[in-house]
């Protein structure tokens, strides 16, 4: 099991004052019960990231900045983009790349998330490649190839040195904010699968992570079962309580896995 990586991903919630808010909440619970073993990282709309970015510098946070989009353009006429370089001058130091919602509410195609991942990368920064089906391609049994064409058509001709800066993050569409999350058997499933496209792409030390409806109940089976490393959070990581709690699961089931071997 790899060092697992847990990400809140507020999506377009919280305005400055609520989120320093949250952000301090959650560094003074990880102060309280650090995190030995789990890597957490938020990522706050883009509005939010200097007020945060200034918390966690002040608290002496182990959280890491996160930004939920950047262009795949360094600069010029790209009205209401932001920029890599933006980015890494507030201290961000990942970048979702991909989300189901970019993809399907702002037309980011697979060749637009290629452009991007390889952005972020060149600029040493953190990529969580986003991939995963709706429920009409997991009812055509096509989510294997669909999400494995994905992951191919993001990471092919990646240049070695940059591997090591990308995770992907398997966010099943049907999943996401509905209160439905996948089983452990269909989770496991898809992770088998998109690790051998990863092996076979050169990627065979990724982290994977899950993310639809993740919560602290359903975080250990998931973690253990599914065969993930972590998860991309919602709702879930909106609560400085629910999202520290998933962040101790992982720590206790990472805990459970070393004492195994």
């Amino acid at each position: 099991m790899n060092r697992p990586l847990v990400i809140g991903n507020w999506k377009m919630n919280l305005d400055f004052v609520e989120a320093v808010h949250l952000t301090q909440q959650l560094s003074v619970l990880l102060k309280n019960q650090p995190s030995a073993h789990t890597d957490a990282v938020v990522a706050p709309p883009f509005v939010d990231l200097r007020s945060v970015a200034s918390v966690l510098e002040s608290e002496r946070s182990s959280v890491a900045l996160a930004a939920q989009h950047v262009s795949a353009h360094e600069s010029g006429a790209h009205t209401g983009e932001v920029s890599l370089a933006m980015l890494t001058r507030l201290g961000v130091a990942w970048v979702l790349v991909g989300h189901s919602e970019r993809r399907a509410h702002y037309a980011m195609s697979d060749d637009v998330v290629a452009a991007t991942l390889r952005t972020v990368v060149r600029g040493a920064v953190n990529a969580v490649l986003c991939v995963g089906e709706d429920e009409a391609v997991r009812d055509a049994s096509e989510h294997e190839s669909y999400v494995a064409a994905q992951l191919a058509s993001a990471l092919a001709g990646l240049e070695e040195k940059s591997r090591a800066l990308v995770t992907v993050a398997y966010e099943p569409i049907w999943a996401i904010g509905t209160g439905r999350s996948a089983s452990a058997a269909q989770i496991s499933e898809m992770t088998l699968a998109i690790r051998r496209e990863l092996s076979a792409l050169g990627f065979a030390d990724t982290r994977v992570l899950y993310g639809g409806s993740v919560t602290s109940d359903n975080a250990a089976t998931t973690l253990l079962d599914g065969g993930v490393d972590g998860f991309l959070v919602g709702g879930a990581s909106l609560k400085a309580d629910s999202f520290t709690a998933i962040i101790r699961v992982c720590d206790d089931c990472y805990a459970v896995s070393a004492n195994r071997r």
